[in-house]
């Protein structure tokens, strides 16, 4: 059992309350076509999905990418808005995100504005991830100017229904304050043999669980259910489990999470059907 440093009140999801899936970014759709077919899977309970084509939108619209996130913006859309609201085995109207690298504070904003325009106007996104986001006190008060600007960039796009969603790569527990400038955290991404001895922190425990996200590698099909019981107890709500690591290649990628999971079967079963929001 891992050690957690967060009172006993603090596991909220410890009663089996629903987890669902965030995805870091897959490889391009022409290189994973199963992946992002996967993505609009009908029951795949997906919270939302990052489009990264080149670290960010590229420099014009991708066809196949286009592809791809047409046909997660109609599923989600089947999903929240279709003729039987009460029909579990359907698509979870899971988001799709554009991938903003902050370089850990160091990009300028005008850049990743521009960024976002893009992706708004290319690929109807419905939120934005941002990778690399800093974790320390110093550069809240950039980050949260960054949010707030794209926020409003959101809000003003037809594709974005409910204002969007912004999701902080931090990949480790930041600065609290920082749980005030978006709408949910990553505050863990790395390996298993890591993730099953974490601690979480305590401030965390003013939060649900739909403000976190987890997402852990090499996490062997043994221990799966181990690994789900952690983030419940740590309190994500959000979750990426993979048995691959940073050592395998697939798809010409070495990022463990840009395929799916050799039990990605099993994994949805085990979560169940759902429905985003």
């Amino acid at each position: 059992m891992p050690y957690l440093t967060a009172p006993a009140d603090a596991r909220r999801t410890a009663g089996g309350e629903q987890l669902g899936f965030g995805v870091p970014g897959y490889a391009h759709p022409l290189l994973a076509p199963a992946e992002w077919a996967e993505l609009a899977r009908p029951g795949a309970p997906l919270h939302w999905a990052v489009l990264n084509i080149a670290n960010g939108p590229g420099s014009r619209p991708d066809p196949h990418c286009l592809e791809a996130a047409g046909r997660l913006h109609n599923a989600r859309e089947r999903a929240l808005h279709g003729e039987s609201p009460n029909d579990t085995v359907r698509a979870s109207g899971g988001r799709l995100l554009g991938h903003l690298d902050l370089a850990h504070g160091e990009r300028p904003f005008d850049e990743l504005i521009a960024d976002a325009r893009s992706f708004i106007d290319w690929y109807r996104i419905g939120g934005f991830y941002l990778a690399r986001c800093p974790a320390d006190r110093d550069r809240l008060p950039a980050v949260r100017r960054l949010t707030g600007t794209l926020h409003a960039l959101l809000a003003e796009s037809d594709s974005a229904d409910g204002g969007g969603r912004l999701v902080l790569g931090h990949r480790t527990h930041p600065y609290p304050g920082y749980a005030e400038a978006a709408d949910q955290l990553v505050t863990f991404q790395g390996p298993w043999t890591d993730y099953r001895w974490s601690q979480v922190a305590e401030w965390t425990a003013d939060y649900p669980p739909e403000r976190f996200a987890h997402f852990v590698h090499g996490v062997p099909r043994t221990h799966l259910e181990e690994a789900m019981r952690v983030a419940r107890w740590q309190g994500a709500g959000t979750i990426f489990f993979t048995d691959r690591n940073d050592r395998d290649s697939q798809n010409g990628q070495s990022d463990p999470f840009a395929a799916l999971p050799s039990y990605w079967d099993e994994i949805v079963s085990r979560i169940g059907p759902g429905i985003s929001e």
